[in-house]
């Protein structure tokens, strides 16, 4: 039980009727102002108290344009109440309980109505919700992605088997609602996992892909692939991260974790050569064929983990001028850290999505002489607790 003895004056009336439920926007109570400052607040403390750094040099936390709307993907797990009918939200925090949402303020309005088709369809149509103690049941959940730029919508449903009885109809109740649908996918996920997606998709209306752009490039986005989440703050990380890595034109530029290529083909124009690097077998693939699209013909990605391809460039002679690190919320690590400082490179720019392992990073960086020159924090979720932050890194 809560009780507002005294409201700040960063205080806001949280325009969610889930707000306290749900957890997933943790600052929706506060002014957006104050949200950013808590966000650039924890990114320096990050830096000092657990970097080391006594006056880290960080800019201005770059926030967005709007709170609302941004997000280009859902994924609603799907379950059912005490009296039967279908529950389609979010989980509460540390939990798997799902809360019930109508509409996700965090959502485009395309989705909001998708979300009540699929609901109007489940009461008419419906097969029954999969139940993770039993393992039965076949609607696991909702996924819906949009192409910002072009309106495309993908409605995916994944299911506890091969499809679902009725999709015709699901199809024409989408059609009839969203008049930019290009895309219903199955999703076939039989495990008994708590991992959302499984690797089989069928695609029963229009492409298998929805298109967006980003920095001026046209993606093809397919359920299994990464995207951005928030495709306008993604330019701008972007476009950070291109300036702190200063190219000229003449650099070899090395991209880890390089995912389905985004970042690093956001800057191939800029390049001599773009390597990223991914262990992800299907990204590579994505990353191959977004360099096709868009006609960049000075790209090479290869399937292997840092360490394998540190050593096929040295055996190449090639060392990267320039080398971009984008690693998932565990940070780097020692070893991948000895790795890219035996390439030499003349910068290093880390793009970071939790301050913590950033800053235990960048500690071992500055011990083997790449300390860190200015930091960039992002505000790429509004209305969340999560913070990204672009580094420079330029040896001693």
């Amino acid at each position: 039980m809560e009780k507002l003895i005294t409201p700040s004056q960063d205080r806001t009336e949280p325009d969610c009727p889930v707000f306290a439920q749900c957890g997933g926007c943790c600052y929706r109570h506060i002014s957006y102002a104050a949200e950013l400052r808590i966000k650039e607040e924890r990114v320096r403390d990050a830096l000092t108290r657990i970097g080391g750094l006594s006056d880290p040099q960080l800019k201005p936390i770059l926030g967005a344009d709007s709170r609302d709307g941004y997000r280009n993907k859902a994924l609603l797990p799907l379950g059912q109440g005490k009296a039967g009918a279908l529950q389609m939200g979010f989980y509460a925090v540390n939990s798997h309980r799902i809360v019930n949402c109508e509409a996700c303020a965090l959502q485009p309005e395309e989705f909001r109505l998708a979300m009540n088709v699929f609901r109007r369809w489940a009461e008419q149509y419906g097969d029954p919700v999969y139940d993770e103690a039993s393992h039965s049941g076949t609607m696991r959940r909702l996924y819906l992605r949009k192409g910002e730029i072009t309106g495309e919508i993908m409605v995916c449903v994944v299911v506890n088997g091969n499809g679902l009885h009725h999709e015709a109809e699901l199809t024409r109740m989408l059609k009839e609602a969203l008049p930019t649908l290009a895309s219903v996918v199955i999703n076939s996920n039989r495990e008994r996992t708590n991992v959302a997606l499984g690797k089989k998709c069928r695609t029963v209306y229009g492409s298998s892909t929805i298109r967006d752009q980003l920095c001026g490039l046209e993606f093809h986005i397919s359920p299994l692939s990464f995207y951005q989440v928030n495709r306008g703050q993604a330019e701008r990380l972007y476009l950070q991260a291109a300036e702190y890595a200063a190219l000229t034109g003449a650099e070899t530029l090395l991209d880890l974790y390089c995912g389905t290529g985004t970042i690093g083909l956001s800057m191939a124009h800029r390049i001599q050569k773009l390597i990223g690097v991914e262990i992800v077998p299907e990204a590579i693939e994505n990353a191959k064929k977004n360099a096709e699209s868009n006609g960049i013909h000075n790209a090479e990605f290869l399937c292997r983990d840092a360490a394998q391809a540190a050593k096929l460039l040295a055996e190449r002679g090639e060392f990267p001028d320039v080398v971009i690190l984008d690693p998932p919320r565990k940070g780097c690590g020692a070893d991948l850290i000895d790795t890219v400082v035996s390439f030499d490179p003349k910068r290093i720019v880390y793009v970071s999505c939790d301050p913590a392992t950033l800053a235990r990073d960048l500690k071992q960086f500055a011990r083997l002489g790449y300390p860190l020159i200015e930091a960039a924090p992002v505000d790429m979720f509004p209305g969340t607790s999560h913070v990204e932050t672009v580094c420079l890194l330029s040896k001693a």
